[in-house]
């Protein structure tokens, strides 16, 4: 007997909604028309990857900062409307933005 068959014992009028898609898709990110700018700077002699461009609303660009830095296990911040991710990632951060929708733009090198 598992949590389920013990749940519809504990409440036989209970009727679970049925999933699908779209109600799963709950961390929808907007997407833009203009393509996020993907920049390669070195500062302090350490090289740094900057995205930029985004035109959402901050609270998006926050959570796509903090997810980026979760997928690639590397620090960053946001900061003055960039997020800014520590080494160079430009390739795979690329790549993680047009699976997720985004239109990329490769800038420097």
């Amino acid at each position: 007997m598992d949590l389920q068959d013990q749940l519809k014992n504990l409440f036989p009028d209970h009727q679970v909604p049925e999933t699908t898609e779209e109600t799963k898709k709950t961390d929808a990110v907007w997407l833009q028309d203009d393509p996020i700018i993907c920049k390669y700077e070195k500062r302090k002699g350490k090289p740094i990857t900057i995205l930029e461009g985004y035109n959402g609303a901050t609270e998006d660009f926050k959570k796509l900062a903090k997810e980026l830095k979760t997928k690639l296990s590397v620090g960053g911040s946001f900061k003055d409307e960039k997020i800014i991710i520590q080494g160079d990632y430009r390739d795979k951060i690329m790549t993680i933005l047009k699976d997720k929708g985004f239109n990329v733009k490769r800038v420097g090198g």
